[in-house]
């Protein structure tokens, strides 16, 4: 029985309309190839920003997620020499201290020697012992997450947000203690330095560095700051503040995205909030070739 004439029409259509959709996409592929390797994407991701298809700090983003598949938890980690670690057995008032001199909000803990850790310790935690003394450390401790350090960090990434911990004991192949990683210093590979609360000396200059090496300077930060920070000579006569004087610059508030070079640098607003410049993220301007000669008349 032959098909009906509908039937056999719906599928001429359907193997036609594939057939335009393919030949366009191979028409796009041969005019506009993809990129064939990785630099060849940070490559378009920057011409991209240069069109203005996508944000600076959404480029820079995307380029730390690519770099982060090349690094494993080794390339990141805190050496083993440099961790701050509390022993089980020291008293409680030790205990205190360290916390307090550190600011962190998580310990690994040690029993006998460095390499033995037996657990993490929250330092909200450590309170408990303020209201309640006949509480033992032991009690308190949270079991301790241990990973090689040839671990990718978009395999630990994922570890961390699935079991909901922000802290990794990192081991070397003979299985001693090489270091630690935080999920703070996963995410620091895509989003740049995550600034420290407790960090006294940028949070007096307002400047940051950023993971492609700019900087990102608070709009408050100023302006001797800045130069200290730079090597500039901006003036500091009339304003106080690096927002002020590129306010001054722009002739008005300035919106996101754009820029202006001053000093050598140049400064593009990143976040502005209250009808003022938050951030600004700043790079050396490329020093142009010097001329062959002057011209001779």
């Amino acid at each position: 029985m032959s098909e009906p004439p509908s039937a056999r029409s719906a599928r001429a259509a359907a193997a036609a309309s594939a057939d335009k959709r393919s030949f366009f996409e191979r028409l796009v592929e041969f005019v506009m190839p993809g990129p064939d390797s990785k630099d060849e994407l940070v490559r378009t991701l920057a011409d991209a920003e240069q069109r203005e298809l996508i944000e600076p700090e959404s480029r820079l983003m995307l380029e730390g997620v690519l770099r982060m598949a090349d690094l494993s938890a080794g390339d990141v980690m805190v050496a083993a020499p440099r961790m701050d670690l509390l022993d089980i057995d020291a008293p409680y008032d030790e205990l205190l201290a360290l916390v307090i001199g550190t600011a962190h909000s998580r310990f690994p803990v040690y029993e006998g020697g460095r390499e033995n850790v037996i657990g993490i310790l929250m330092a909200k935690d450590l309170l408990k012992l303020q209201r309640a003394p006949e509480l033992k450390l032991r009690t308190l401790l949270r079991p301790a997450v241990f990973v090689p350090e040839s671990k990718r960090l978009n395999e630990l990434l994922r570890e961390f947000r699935s079991n909901r911990n922000h802290l990794a004991i990192v081991i070397d192949e003979f299985g001693n203690t090489a270091g630690l990683v935080t999920i703070e210093d996963v995410l620091e590979q895509i989003v740049g330095e995550i600034e420290d609360e407790f960090d006294e000396t940028q949070i007096e200059t307002g400047i940051y560095t950023l993971a492609d090496g700019a900087q990102r300077v608070a709009g408050d930060a100023s302006i001797d700051a800045v130069n200290n920070a730079f090597g500039t000579r901006l003036a500091a006569d009339e304003f106080d503040t690096i927002g002020g004087l590129l306010a001054h610059e722009f002739g008005r508030v300035p919106r996101r995205g754009e820029s202006v070079e001053l000093g050598g640098l140049r400064f593009t607003v990143m976040l502005t909030r209250g009808g003022a410049v938050r951030w600004f993220r700043v790079v050396r301007v490329p020093a142009l070739p010097a001329a062959d000669g002057a011209d001779v008349d």
